[in-house]
């Protein structure tokens, strides 16, 4: 089978793509041949060697893929069912979906919706995923389209657009914070009424500023959480899923105390099966068709470490699906 292949030589990862005998592949009960993947901001870290993604070497990195079973052990899964798989540490300390085949756990993968193609799923995939999560914790949080804007920080990225979408569709009011002027069109494609630029957030924030949002999923983390935080609306949520500008949190207890505002983290990783299930299925009946088209670039497998150095440079909008066969 075709892979992409990461090792380490001296203090450099090294990002190959080899022929490489599927005897080789990691235990697991259910072989997939996949047929599509996609890049995420942690295959980057792991591809480009910027973040300690991968502690043991060689690796296939890949944390999301769908394709079909080609053999399994797991009566829950037959030949030719197409299945999709995010999070589990797949592509991280499992080999991961950027190969022509992956044995994984029968416990890691999902069915896929009968209203969804295995293309379909890897333009959503972790990202989409992540999103969907952080929007149900909105509406658990008792956020409803009446309370008034949400916000949506690193919205040009994978989760950032999916959430905007995901969000227009249901009826919410989307303001998006972006760091790039020219996707601001794109953006509101996607369903966001307005979008603010990223250095508007740059500051340190007062421990109390003044109410504007209802709800907010956050991509970022660092100081731009902290001033989305002295901003939410009393009784507002935050769903945080990500530290692209950073893992601190400088803030202060005024908001969740004087606001009742609620910080609810989000993790993608592991997820139980059920939740999991109920994701999917939500994701397949929400997003409109012209979503998959406007949120999404397709590569192949050998353009995936240029691709994975555009993304870490911030040159990537939206989602980047990756044809494996």
């Amino acid at each position: 089978m075709r892979a992409l292949l990461l090792e380490q030589q001296d203090d450099q990862i090294l990002a190959q793509i080899k022929d490489i005998g599927s005897g080789r592949l990691p235990d697991g009960d259910v072989t997939v041949d996949v047929n599509w993947s996609s890049l995420n901001y942690k295959d980057a870290l792991a591809i480009t060697g910027k973040g300690k993604i991968i502690r043991s070497f060689p690796m296939i990195p890949g944390i999301d893929f769908a394709g079909r079973v080609y053999s399994s052990r797991d009566p829950r899964f037959k030949a030719g069912q197409s299945v999709v798989l995010t999070g589990w540490g797949v592509g991280e300390n499992h080999w991961g979906g950027l190969a022509e085949q992956a044995r994984v756990s029968g416990d890691w993968l999902i069915p896929l919706p009968t209203k969804l193609d295995e293309r379909k799923a890897m333009i959503l995939g972790t990202a989409g995923f992540t999103a969907m999560l952080c929007v149900m914790a909105l509406e658990e949080g008792g956020v409803k389209p009446a309370d008034g804007d949400i916000l949506v920080t690193g919205a040009s990225g994978g989760v950032g657009s999916t959430a905007i979408a995901l969000l227009a569709t249901l009826g919410y009011s989307v303001t998006a914070i972006s760091g790039r002027d020219n996707n601001t069109g794109y953006l509101k494609s996607l369903g966001a009424k307005e979008v603010l630029p990223r250095s508007d957030y740059v500051e340190t924030p007062r421990p109390l500023e003044k109410q504007l949002w209802a709800g907010a999923i956050d991509t970022v983390g660092d100081k731009l959480l902290a001033r989305v935080l002295a901003q939410m609306n009393y009784n507002g949520t935050v769903a945080a899923c990500g530290l692209a500008g950073g893992y601190q949190l400088p803030t202060t207890v005024m908001p969740f105390i004087l606001r009742n505002v609620r910080l609810q983290g989000i993790d993608s990783v592991h997820t139980p099966f059920p939740r999991r299930q109920a994701v999917w299925e939500r994701l397949a009946s929400i997003l409109p068709e012209s979503f998959y088209q406007q949120a999404t670039q397709e590569i192949l497998l050998e353009e995936v470490p240029a691709a994975a150095a555009a993304l870490m440079n911030n040159q990537i909008t939206g989602r980047t699906l990756v044809k494996i066969r």
